[in-house]
Parts: structure tokens; sequence; C-alpha cells
């Protein structure tokens, strides 16, 4: 059975170095099973110049293999600069995905993709941005199944997408904590952030891996996982599913969700199978089920 949910890979966080990325995007467009492809830098602008050159080669390499190409932008714009940059990713072509409300204006009315990281928590709001032109909406990472439910049966033509894997990007500061836990201000980074694939672990007083640094993002030590959930994502209506590219084998990743979704293999198996990818790192639905964002149902089970 063929299931009309899709399949996305949502930005890049991470800052790998340009030729990493570009055969990471390679092998999204050769080899993952998916329907989208998230480029573009969302975490700091700094990043940008490294990568930004090799776009329009890589976006013509997944076009070319049948996926649709997604120009994922800032999630805190604080500068002139930062805005013209809007203002580009608006006249490159490319749907472009929101991830401040600033960038909405650059658009000049083209269709839009609201990201994860705007506030989108009511039935309302949802609305307003579909009057302003969106076409489909990443919920936010604090999103509940209750409240993805609500948004659903308001959504009219706007499509609804769901981080199902990979960290969760919690908040983005004016400040760099990567820079800082390095003894370096913003300004003189030396891209040390550049120095962790995965992101940099923070321990709690108490020696708990809670979250993980990123540059100027905090995001959550563990995986969202939601594959047990989508019999229930699948219900509510939620039509497209973010996998957020991780230190880990994102074709195989790739691979098992969909398989799950075409019900070749259950959702448990893939639940199962995806563990086997990542040992290392804690698993969490916590924020799917109304709780601490850290907990895991499958503790429940246990």
């Amino acid at each position: 059975m063929t299931s009309s949910q899709k399949l996305s890979i949502g930005p890049l966080l991470f800052h790998w170095t340009p030729e990493r990325r570009r055969d990471f995007y390679f092998r999204m467009a050769d080899e993952a099973p998916v329907d989208s492809v998230h480029l573009g830098e969302v975490v700091c602008s700094k990043r940008a110049p490294f990568f930004d050159p090799m776009i329009p080669e890589v976006a013509e390499r997944l076009q070319k293999a049948g996926k649709e190409v997604v120009l994922s932008t800032l999630a805190l714009v604080t500068s002139e600069r930062e805005m013209e940059a809007l203002v580009g990713a608006a006249d490159a072509g490319l749907l472009v995905e929101v991830n401040d409300v600033a960038g909405i204006p650059a658009l000049k009315g083209q269709p839009f993709v609201v990201g994860p990281y705007i506030n989108l928590f009511n039935e309302d709001t949802l609305k307003v941005f579909a009057g302003m032109g969106a076409v489909r909406a990443c919920l936010h990472v604090e999103a509940s199944a209750k409240m993805a439910g609500l948004l659903s049966m308001a959504k009219g033509d706007i499509e609804l997408e769901m981080m199902v894997f990979g960290r969760l990007p919690l908040t983005v500061s004016a400040r760099c904590y990567h820079a800082r836990a390095h003894g370096l201000a913003k300004d003189s980074c030396q891209y040390v952030c550049g120095l962790d694939a995965d992101g940099k672990p923070v321990d709690t007083l108490d020696g708990q891996n809670i979250l993980i640094v990123n540059g100027t993002e905090t995001m959550s030590h563990g995986y969202v996982e939601l594959a047990a959930k989508l019999p229930e994502l699948r219900e509510i209506g939620i039509g497209r599913m973010r996998l957020m590219p991780q230190d880990a084998d994102m074709v195989a990743v790739a691979g098992l969700w969909r398989d799950a979704i075409n019900e070749k293999i259950s959702p448990a198996e893939a639940g199962s199978r995806l563990r086997e990818l990542c040992p290392d790192i804690p698993f969490v639905d916590g924020y799917w089920q109304g709780r601490e964002g850290l907990s895991w149902s499958g503790d429940d089970a246990e």
C-alpha cells in the first residue's frame, strides 16, 4: 500500500563543512526516498557564505532527482544584512520557509511555508498565515497531539507538517553559547560550532544530558522519534513528516520511515530499527504526549 503522506528532509542545522554538506544533499538526491529537501541557513547568518555558493548546484541535483526544494531562512533576523538575505531568498525561484515573521513581507505575497520556529499554536493564527499566502505549516516542536488535531480541523487548504525524527530546536538567541563555551565572543567565534557535527552536549549541575548547544541555538539532547505515532499522525491529518538531518545514516532513516508510511513494515518495527541506527541517543516524544519534552512513551511500556 502506498500512502499519500509525504517525507521531508528538514534544514541542516549544524555547521558542517561545505563539502560534507554538499555530499549529504547529493546523497539525499540520489538515494533518499523523500519528497522534499530543505536548503538554507537557519541558525547563524555567519555560516551562510560557506555553503550559499553551492545551493544552485545542489538544488538542481535535487530537482533532477524529482525532489521539491524548499529554501529555509533564518530563525532570528537581527540586522539589515539579514533582511537583505531574506529578500534574496524570495527572489531565488524556490518555495521559501519563513522561520521569523519578519521574512513574510519580503516575500511580497509569494506562497510560503511557516517554519517550526514561529509560534503557531491556535486556529486563528493558522488562518492569518493562510491569508498571507502560507501553503504549508510545520508545527512548533511543542505541539501536542491534541493541538495538532485542533489545527488540522481548521487547516483548510494548508498542508500540515510535523518533525518526527531528530533533535528539536528549542530556542535561538542573539548570543552564541557555543562560542562562549570555548571562551570566545560571537564576533570572533572562529566557527567553533563546526567542531560538533551533532551539537555540543550541555550537562546540568547533577550531570544529566538534557540539552545540546548548536551555535546560537539550544536543542534537545534526545532525538524526537514518532514512528510509533504514525497511525495517530495519519488519523489527525498530518500530511508530511519532517526528518531532521543528524550525524547519522539519514538515507537509512528515511528508508525506514518510507516503509512504515507505505505499510511495508509496522511502526513498531520502524521504531526498533531506528533505535539500532542511533543506539547512543535517547529518544523523546514528550511534547506530542502533552508532557515534558524529554519524556519518552516507550518508558511507560517497560
